[in-house]
């Protein structure tokens, strides 16, 4: 008994106070967590009537935002639809590898228009894009149009254009550099995902179709071949311009120079995209006066599928009047005679037999023969 009071005396000077402290220690514990859950309860509520408002005013478009980061695809559309919008953040090599997938089995196991990709190489705008427009005019389904710019250039198409929002992430180009090609390459890519699209014709600003668009589109969709200019020149500016570097994966006897203009099938515009053999050698060892643009898919595509080219272009230019670019035909060039000498003054060959049709497209015009180009065209070109 004196033990326990000792203990008690020594241990506490006042029990009466520790049990108090004691009780409101206990009491204060569940008035904090009830704050705390007060204040989480006012922010939720918060939140929740701020995200009320944004989906009255804003529309659903959060909302679809989210559920479609969670949406799977879950029939053969989700696969083979072509992307919603031509503006992507992927780098070259994501596109190109995005691209370049194939089908190991050549049927397809659904309908599809079988489209020609028209692929526009440019500065910025399109001057004789209202032309184009009559072209197109009545073919919807059986066309896709990309547009590759300098990167600031943003186009000011109305929303009723064929071109509206047509422009693909570009890059910086340089004349006769291997950035021109990789130009080609960007829209060769872009067109591919696209499954649809089965012939990609190059074109530049200046360029004009010299047909209306059926004849065009059965020409290219019955030819055997891909239109590709690839010769063996012997002289100063065909064979002059190779460099022994090139070897062992090109040798002079490979090397060929053709047009930049070109029209290719899908195989081959895969072909191109997925190089990774010839690609550093031309970058490396073809640099002005070598102009690599003139070179590289010439000498590729003989190498890897010689009998898929006609070897020549579909897209006539003049070289006469010499120098490094060829002429500029302006509104005094625009006569019936002058475009009668270019669709029938020619004579090539079409699968293996003779023709005159030979050139479905022409550059390089001027802005100012625009006008009568459009007055014209009925009578000149049939649309």
């Amino acid at each position: 008994m004196q033990l326990r009071l000792v203990t008690i005396d020594e241990g506490s000077k006042d029990p009466t106070s520790n049990s108090v402290r004691i009780m409101n220690q206990s009491r204060g514990l569940p008035m904090r967590l009830l704050g705390f859950f007060l204040l989480f309860l006012v922010i939720g509520v918060g939140f929740s009537i701020i995200n009320m408002f944004k989906i009255r005013y804003l529309g659903t478009n959060i909302v679809q935002g989210i559920k479609s980061c969670f949406r799977e695809a879950d029939s053969l559309k989700d696969w083979i639809e072509p992307p919603s919008t031509y503006m992507h953040t992927l780098d070259d090599g994501e596109l190109f590898w995005r691209a370049s997938f194939v089908p190991q089995i050549k049927e397809y196991p659904f309908k599809r228009s079988r489209k020609i990709a028209f692929m526009f190489l440019t500065r910025g705008p399109l001057p004789l894009s209202p032309l184009w427009e009559k072209f197109f005019r009545g073919n919807e389904g059986y066309y896709s149009i990309y547009v590759h710019t300098m990167p600031s250039y943003r186009a000011n198409f109305s929303t009723t254009s064929v071109f509206y929002q047509k422009q693909v992430p570009s890059q910086v180009v340089e004349w006769g550099m291997m950035s021109m090609c990789d130009a080609e390459r960007r829209l060769l890519a872009n067109a591919l995902l696209d499954i649809s699209n089965e012939w990609f014709v190059l074109l530049s600003e200046a360029c004009i179709p010299l047909q209306n668009f059926k004849i065009i589109y059965r020409y290219i969709a019955r030819s055997r071949f891909s239109f590709m200019g690839a010769f063996d020149e012997p002289g100063p500016y065909g064979r002059g311009r190779y460099d022994e570097n090139m070897l062992p994966e090109v040798s002079i006897d490979q090397w060929r120079k053709g047009s930049q203009w070109f029209e290719a099938n899908r195989q081959l515009a895969i072909d191109i995209i997925k190089d990774l053999k010839y690609y550093p050698k031309f970058e490396q060892f073809c640099k002005p006066a070598c102009y690599v643009d003139e070179h590289y898919f010439p000498t590729m595509l003989t190498i890897q599928s010689p009998h898929l080219l006609a070897n020549r272009t579909l897209t006539y230019v003049d070289w006469s009047r010499g120098g490094a670019h060829p002429a500029t035909f302006g509104k005094n060039d625009i006569t019936a005679d002058f475009f009668r000498k270019i669709q029938q003054d020619h004579t090539c060959v079409y699968n293996n037999q003779p023709t005159s049709v030979c050139y479905l497209f022409a550059r390089k015009f001027a802005p100012n023969a625009l006008d009568l180009l459009l007055r014209n065209s009925t009578q000149f070109f049939g649309y």
